[in-house]
């Protein structure tokens, strides 16, 4: 399998070649083959129970592949020993559904957690590093809130700011906008993009809201629950306008008249 990048090609941010998904006898998803590109906002989007977040799950090394591959650049993670997958992976952030956050801990604990568990940093420069990846997030002055003491949208910045701890190159959201209002989460939305434009990171969206995949998507890829594959893949408002597919168009368009 050629690697991604050859021939002198800027190599992407991650490529998955002719991966299946399976659990046991089962095929969840197969021959997915698609390239995220350095600097997109990349949503993996489908119905309900076609695998976008066991998808997500493949590409962090949660889950692996019953065949093909997953490119970190032009270096196949899926196949990189325990001790370079740990490494590639420090390059990697990750917001979960719930935000994740440690009911115990102060949303500034909470961020310093991968702080001081991967760096050298002293406790005075862990606590100044978390503050700051509070204020990115609009959090600024909440260091030594508990998470039970700020709303869902809060909580859900604060899971960002401790995805960014480590200034990943990739960041992955797991139905980021999942159990927030309209507003908190159009608000997030506008955090996702100001920081992909002011960090200058990849970002792989799992989700299925409609104003999220319009306002932020600058690439995706469609599973279809039915056909157990990939239909399409491009800018989300073209597939909408211009897919060959129906069931993508229908999924873009649900909701309208």
């Amino acid at each position: 399998m050629a690697d991604p990048g050859a021939n002198g090609a800027t190599p992407p941010a991650i490529a998955v070649r002719d991966l299946t998904m399976a659990y046991g006898d089962f095929v969840l998803q197969r021959d997915l083959h698609f390239t995220i590109d350095v600097g997109d906002i990349f949503v993996i989007m489908g119905g309900s129970g076609c695998g976008k977040s066991t998808l997500l799950r493949h590409l962090i090394g949660l889950n692996e592949p019953a065949r093909g591959e997953v490119f970190y650049g032009t270096e196949s993670f899926t196949h990189a020993p325990p001790g370079r997958r740990a490494e590639m992976l420090r390059r990697v952030g990750v917001l979960y559904q719930s935000g994740a956050l440690w009911s115990s801990m102060t949303l500034a604990e909470n961020v310093a957690l991968p702080l001081g568990e991967f760096t050298t940093l002293s406790e005075a420069e862990i606590r100044e590093v978390a503050a700051l990846k509070l204020a990115l997030v609009g959090l600024a002055g909440f260091e030594d809130y508990y998470p039970a003491d700020i709303s869902g949208g809060m909580q859900k910045r604060a899971g960002l700011a401790r995805a960014m701890a480590l200034d990943p190159e990739i960041l992955f959201f797991d139905e980021p906008s999942a159990g927030l209002d309209p507003l908190s989460a159009r608000h997030l939305d506008e955090l996702i993009v100001e920081l992909r434009d002011s960090l200058g990171s990849t970002i792989v969206v799992v989700t299925h809201e409609l104003e999220s995949i319009f306002a932020i998507g600058t690439n995706s890829v469609f599973l279809d629950a039915e056909s157990r594959t990939m239909i399409a893949t491009g800018v989300p408002t073209e597939l909408r306008d211009h897919s060959e597919q129906e069931q993508v168009r229908r999924f873009l368009k649900r909701g309208e008249g």
